[in-house]
Order: structure tokens, then C-alpha cells, then sequence
């Protein structure tokens, strides 16, 4: 598949499952040993679990290790002292999501500044550029995955219906590029749907921002969801009030899973691959510390997945079959 979105500087993707050591600059990051530490916004989601095991896995395949995880809980403050601190550590590399685009520039200029590679996973701070400040941005195709949600979304809204967007209020290349293809997608497919949006904060609050945005929409339709966890207080605050709302949302995590089993309300996931995405940053990141420059946007494909497709579909995100408890939602939803 195709990666449809561009890079943040405009860059045209390489393909994540591209991404590989030739033979001799694998013996070079064995012999080395490279330590890496990774900074994530946070480790608590399945998406950064899955991430994290990728960049694990993969480093250690090559003789590298992980020496720190730091969760940041989605606080700025937070990454910038990490990331200072790390600066001054002995690890050769950084793998690092900033949390938006403002904020965080000075922590992870000081990485690359004291000589150690920075990779970055979605986002990028401004001002920073590749080649220089950083290696690569290795992501998902997020503008695909807007694409897709919205897609996936259209056939449950009414002629002349009108859909939620429930989106991050950070400046966020990832989510931002989500809201942009999912407009885009609705307006040149589904002229006839009003679109309407609600900002969250931090994730806690995606119920919230939810009962703001029906209390300014009461006739809302249908709702998307920049990613799961934030979707499943949506979806909480939807049924608190009894209502009968459309939803699709980003990541395949274990309890967006279920609820897509369930079926009363999320009828539509765009999955991300963030075992794969992980695997792809050890990759550039071993590469950089090698003496090769990777491409400066790395992304990997969305995936499609509804009720009928979904015990599948997370064997492929997870690299994992389904839990027994899934299996059995599905047996008992889907007559198997």
C-alpha cells in the first residue's frame, strides 16, 4: 500500500518495511553495542507498549540495548528535563515523541547538540530539521489513517448529518494530519455532512470535551476520535447519556478491540502498526550510529479494520494471536 501522507517538511515517505542493516553494518552495531534511550509521552497505552517492544526486540537483535525508559506523561517540563538529563548520560542514541510541536525544542536540541543521534517518533519540534538537528521521523501514515476513519465512519451517517472530530489540543503533527485527511475525505466524499469540533486537553478530559461538543451539537451523528484511549471515554460519556452515536478512532488497542467486538457503538478502527514502527526506529537509529544517513520520513501504512475483520487484523498489529477473551466476544458476537 501506498503511503499518502508527507513528511512535516514536505518529505515523501520511505517505506518503514524498507528499513534494514545490510550485513556488514550489522556486525559493525553488534561489535559497537550501542545503548539507546527511549522517551515516550507515554508508556501506560497499548500503542506505547507495542512501540517499545519493537524498538526492544529490534535493538537487541543487534547487539544494542535499551538503558532508559522515561514516561512523560504527556508534560512537557517533563521531556525537557528528561531529555537534558540524557543529554548528559554516556547512551549514543535517543528515540524520542515529542509532545507537540512548542515546548520541547530546547530538550531535544540538546541531544543532538551533544552529539548523540535523535530519532523521533510523529512529531517533530519546531524548528528542528533533519540531517541536522535529527536522523529521521519514523511514523505511521497518519494522514492515511484520517482517511480511513472517515471512510469507515461515512456509512453509518445520515444524508445531511452532521460528525463530531474529537482532537487533541496539542499542536501535534500526528493528530493534526488525521483532522486534515478525515475533512478532506468527508468533504469530497460526503459533501452533505456538517462537521463539528472538540478540542481535549489531556486524555482524562476527552469525556468532557465530548459532553461540550453534543451540548453545542445536539444533533451530532457520528464522532471520530484522534486515538483509542481518548475515544474510550468518549465512548463512556455516549453511553452515560444513553445515546446512540457512530464512532471510529486510531490504534488497535485491546480495549478498543473489544469494544469493536461489541458493536453497539465504535464501528470502525484505522489501525497503526506500532510493533513495526518501533522495529523501524531501532533500524534508523542503528543505521545513523553506523555512518549511513536513513530518509528523513519513514511511515508505515494504516489498516482497516472493522468487527468482521478484527481477530485478524491484531494478529498483524500485535505479532501476537488474539486473547482468549476477544476470541470469545467474537465467537459469541459473530455466531463462529
Amino acid at each position: 500500500m501506498s503511503i499518502t501522507g508527507l513528511g512535516p517538511h514536505g518529505e515523501r515517505a520511505a517505506p518503514a518495511d524498507k528499513i534494514c542493516l545490510s550485513e556488514t553494518e550489522a556486525a559493525l552495531a553488534r561489535a559497537a553495542r550501542f545503548t539507546v534511550a527511549v522517551v515516550l509521552h507515554t508508556t501506560t497505552s497499548d500503542w506505547s507498549r507495542q512501540e517499545l517492544a519493537g524498538i526492544v526486540a529490534t535493538l537487541g537483535a543487534y547487539s544494542a540495548a535499551v538503558v532508559d525508559v522515561v514516561d512523560c506523561g504527556f508534560d512537557k517540563e517533563k521531556q525537557n528535563r528528561a531529555l537534558l538529563r540524557l543529554a548528559a548520560t554516556s547512551a549514543d542514541a535517543v528515540i524520542s515523541i515529542p509532545i507537540g510541536a512548542e515546548g520541547v525544542v530546547e530538550g531535544h536540541r540538546a541531544i543532538s547538540k551533544s552529539g548523540k543521534t535523535l530519532v523521533l517518533l510523529d512529531n517533530v519540534p519546531s524548528g528542528l530539521m533533519p540531517g541536522g538537528d535529527y536522523a529521521a521521523v519514523v511514523s505511521a501514515d497518519n494522514f492515511n489513517l484520517g482517511e480511513i476513519a472517515a471512510e469507515l465512519l461515512s456509512p453509518h451517517l445520515p444524508e445531511e448529518g452532521v460528525a463530531g472530530i474529537l482532537t487533541y489540543g496539542a499542536d501535534f503533527y500526528a493528530t493534526n494530519e488525521r483532522e486534515i485527511a478525515f475533512r478532506k475525505w468527508i468533504g469530497r466524499r460526503r459533501p452533505d455532512v456538517t462537521l463539528v469540533r472538540g478540542r481535549f486537553v489531556t486524555v482524562e478530559e476527552a469525556g468532557a470535551a465530548f459532553e461540550r461538543l453534543l451540548v453545542e451539537n445536539d444533533d451530532l451523528d457520528g464522532l471520530f476520535v484522534a486515538w483509542d484511549v481518548p475515544a474510550l471515554n468518549a465512548l463512556s460519556a455516549i453511553r452515560a447519556r444513553s445515546r446512540t452515536l457512530a464512532v471510529t478512532t486510531v490504534d488497535l488497542g485491546n480495549a478498543a478491540a473489544a469494544e469493536l467486538v461489541e458493536g453497539d457503538l465504535l464501528k470502525g478502527i484505522a489501525a497503526q502498526r506500532p510493533y513495526d514502527q518501533g522495529a523501524a526506529a531501532a533500524q534508523v537509529t542503528l543505521l545513523n550510529l553506523v555512518g549511513r544517513r536513513p530518509p528523513p520520513w519513514i511511515a508505515a501504512p494504516g489498516m482497516a479494520v472493522t468487527r468482521d475483520d478484527v481477530l485478524g487484523a491484531y494478529q498483524v498489529v500485535w505479532h501476537a494471536p488474539a486473547p482468549s477473551h476477544l476470541l470469545e466476544a467474537c465467537r459469541q458476537k459473530l455466531s463462529l
